[in-house]
C-alpha cells in the first residue's frame, strides 16, 4: 500500500467532513460518562445513521452510510472491521456551525484527541476574549484545534498557531482548519519552545485530571492534575505582547472550601506585571472522579477561566 502524504491525509478527511455537510449532519458531544450511559441503552449495538456512527460510535453496516459518506471513510482510512461491522476511528463535532474531527469513543489510545464539554465552554470563553485585537496567537495544547480555529475564524488575517506534542492532534487540527477554511500553522511544540515571539492572545485548554494511564489528552500531572496548567501559566508571563492577554480554561480540585490552583496561579502572578483575574465556570464537572483515587477527599471539580492581560496596547489587527 503506497504510504499517504500528509497533505493527502488532510484532504481525505475534509472530503469526509464535508461529505457530512452536505448530509446535514450534526452531533453535541457529551461527557464520556453520558455517552456510556446512552450507548448502554441499546437492545443492539448497530448503528442506523450518520449520527450512530459519528456521534455515538457504533458499529454499523455499510447499508447505514450514503455510498459517498462509505467510500469517503474508507478513502481517508478511518475505517476498521469490528467482528461482522464497521467502525469509525473518528467522530465529529458540532461548534460554531462548524464540524471538527476528533477520537472515536471510547478515547484510551494514549494519542487520543479529545472533544467534549470543556471543548464548548473553552471556546465561549475565548469569544468573551475577541473584543480585542489579535495580530498573532496560540493555541497551547491545541487537540483538535478548536481554540485556533475560534480565533482564527473571528479574525482570519491573524497569524494563528496551534502546538500540542500529539502529532494525532496536529494532523486533524490541520484537517479541521482546512474544513473550516480558516489558515492555522500546526507545530510540534512542547508548550512554547518551537515557536518564537511574542503574542497577543495565548489560549489553552489542559487536560486537568489525575488520569492512572497518564494518557497525554487528560492527564494533567501532579497529585491533583494542575501541574500542566502551571507550566502553561509560567510559559506564556514572558510571551505575551503589550496588551497581550492570557486565557487559560482549566479544572481545579477543590479541598475543604479551598482552591489550590488559584492559590498556586497568584503566588505565581504576585511578582508579574499581569493583571488577571479568576473565577469558576462551571462548579461541578467529572463528579465521578470524586469515587475514588486522587480525588476522594475533594468537594467537588470546577471548571475555571484565568485570564492574565500584560499592560500596554495591542498592536491594531
Amino acid at each position: 500500500m503506497q504510504a499517504t502524504s500528509p497533505s493527502e491525509e488532510t484532504a481525505s478527511l475534509v472530503a469526509l467532513g464535508r461529505a457530512l455537510q452536505a448530509c446535514g449532519y450534526a452531533f453535541v458531544t457529551p461527557t464520556p460518562a453520558t455517552h456510556a450511559r446512552v450507548n448502554a441503552r441499546l437492545s443492539a449495538d448497530h448503528g442506523r445513521d450518520l449520527r450512530d456512527v459519528f456521534g455515538w460510535s457504533r458499529r454499523f453496516d455499510e447499508g447505514a452510510l450514503p455510498p459517498n459518506v462509505f467510500t469517503a471513510i474508507r478513502t481517508a482510512g478511518v475505517l476498521k472491521r469490528d467482528g461482522d461491522a464497521w467502525r469509525s476511528l473518528v467522530r465529529l463535532s458540532s461548534l460554531d456551525g462548524m464540524l471538527f474531527l476528533h477520537s472515536a469513543y471510547p478515547t484510551t489510545d494514549a494519542d487520543a484527541v479529545f472533544f467534549g464539554p470543556d471543548t464548548y465552554r473553552f471556546a465561549l470563553a475565548i469569544h468573551r476574549e475577541l473584543e480585542r485585537p489579535v495580530t498573532r496567537a496560540v493555541d497551547i495544547g491545541c487537540g483538535a484545534g478548536p481554540g485556533a480555529i475560534v480565533i482564527a475564524h473571528r479574525y482570519p488575517q491573524a497569524e494563528v498557531f496551534a502546538v500540542d506534542i500529539n502529532d494525532a492532534a496536529l494532523r486533524l487540527t490541520r484537517a479541521n482548519a482546512a474544513l473550516a477554511g480558516v489558515s492555522v500553522t500546526a507545530v510540534n511544540s512542547d508548550l512554547l519552545a518551537s515557536v518564537p515571539g511574542t503574542f497577543d492572545l495565548i489560549v489553552a485548554n489542559p487536560p486537568y485530571l489525575v488520569d492512572p494511564a497518564a494518557r497525554a489528552y487528560r492527564h494533567g500531572g501532579g497529585a491533583l492534575g494542575a501541574d500542566l496548567s502551571l507550566r502553561i501559566l509560567d510559559a506564556a508571563v514572558d510571551r505575551l505582547a503589550p496588551g497581550g492577554t492570557l486565557l487559560l480554561y482549566t479544572g481545579a480540585a477543590i479541598m475543604d472550601g479551598q482552591d489550590p490552583l488559584r492559590m498556586a496561579a497568584e503566588h505565581r502572578l504576585a511578582s508579574s506585571d499581569l493583571r488577571w483575574s479568576y473565577r469558576e465556570m462551571d462548579p461541578d464537572v467529572f463528579g465521578e472522579e470524586l469515587e475514588g483515587g486522587a480525588y476522594a477527599d475533594c468537594d467537588r471539580i470546577a471548571a475555571v477561566v484565568l485570564t492574565a492581560r500584560k499592560p500596554g496596547e495591542p498592536t491594531d489587527a
